[in-house]
């Protein structure tokens, strides 16, 4: 009887583990306050969780920048599907003060948007007058996106450059497809605030 006790005990522990378990990975994935950088802190605003942000000198102007992505909050966390996700950038006043000078609610895709694979967010990627938001999801056929995006000194803007899309079977991973757009051929010139991932290609001035 004891036996049979201590095997029912351990599968109801088992058991609530794996309702905490969901709970538990999804709060893990916001950054908390005191890790972010002080002078970011502010563009957290109201109703908003930080789920990633990179540091870089996105302009080339010889000052530190920022990219803050963020997640608007509600009390069910799967209802936000549109516009869940806010990409902002962070750049680098004369006065040396962050000013929001873009923002994209449709570059990182929604929580629930990486089919069985789970949130499809992956990373953002920023170097010198460039960055990269890397994306993947699906279910036994994979996907995965890097979108990257450059400063352009003409314009005083990012500007799409770069877009690489990957696809595979899982029972045959080494024989996927790859495909790589760039501008002109694909596009023409797309800014980082008018970017829509459903709807790039032929898009912009050529």
């Amino acid at each position: 009887m004891e036996k049979a006790y201590k095997v029912l005990s351990t599968i109801f522990v088992f058991i609530l583990l794996l309702f905490a378990l969901p709970v538990l990975a999804e709060e893990d994935i916001y950054i908390p306050m005191n890790k972010l950088p002080h002078e970011v802190r502010p563009f957290v605003t109201k109703g908003m969780k930080a789920l990633s942000f990179v540091s870089a000198d996105l302009n080339g102007d010889g000052f530190k920048d920022f990219i803050l992505v963020l997640e608007r909050q509600k009390s069910n966390h799967a209802d936000i599907v549109d516009r869940q996700r806010p990409f902002l950038l962070l750049i680098r006043q004369s006065d040396k003060k962050l000013k929001e000078c873009k923002r994209n609610d449709r570059i990182v895709y929604c929580s629930t948007c990486g089919g069985m694979m789970g949130d499809p967010f992956q990373e953002v990627r920023a170097g010198k007058k460039t960055f990269t938001v890397s994306q993947s999801g699906g279910s036994a056929w994979r996907w995965s996106v890097d979108y990257t995006f450059n400063y352009s000194r003409l314009d005083k803007t990012w500007q799409l450059v770069r877009v690489k899309e990957e696809s595979f079977h899982a029972s045959d991973p080494d024989n996927g497809k790859t495909e790589v757009f760039i501008p002109n051929k694909d596009y023409g010139k797309i800014d980082i605030a008018d970017f829509n991932p459903e709807k790039w290609k032929g898009q912009g001035q050529k």
